[in-house]
């Protein structure tokens, strides 16, 4: 059973760091791209950027570029999101996902097929 955990969520002030951890279970996840979403109350879920098996990593927000990285751990079968200087629009529910491919496809919710259940980021003083 393919299965996507997110953890590594909370509350951090305007300024501060946060990194995701997305583990996967069912499948090796060294064959695949693996992406991050995020929806913030009232709007659609965006993609923030994805990182494909050979390393290669697409960013599909400019607003994350040079404070956002996405990292693979494939021993670990993990996944990671490092976000740093943090703003209170980066609040929002963040999903690591899954496509079928190894490399990373359009920014787009229906390109993937695997979703992880989500984990809280709020960015607030």
């Amino acid at each position: 059973q393919v299965q996507l955990v997110e953890s590594g969520g909370g509350l951090v002030q305007p300024g501060g760091s946060l990194r995701l951890s997305c583990e996967a279970s069912g499948f090796t996840l060294d064959y695949y791209a693996i992406g991050w979403f995020r929806q913030a109350p009232g709007k659609e879920r965006e993609g923030v950027l994805c990182i494909s098996s050979s390393d290669d990593i697409t960013y599909y927000v400019g607003s994350v570029k040079g404070r956002f990285t996405i990292s693979r751990n494939n021993a670990k079968n993990t996944a990671y999101l490092q976000m740093n200087s943090l703003k209170p629009e980066d609040t929002a529910v963040y999903y690591c996902a899954v496509p079928t491919g190894w490399v990373c496809p359009r920014a787009e919710a229906d390109e993937y097929d695997y979703w992880g259940q989500g984990t809280q980021v709020t960015v607030s003083s």
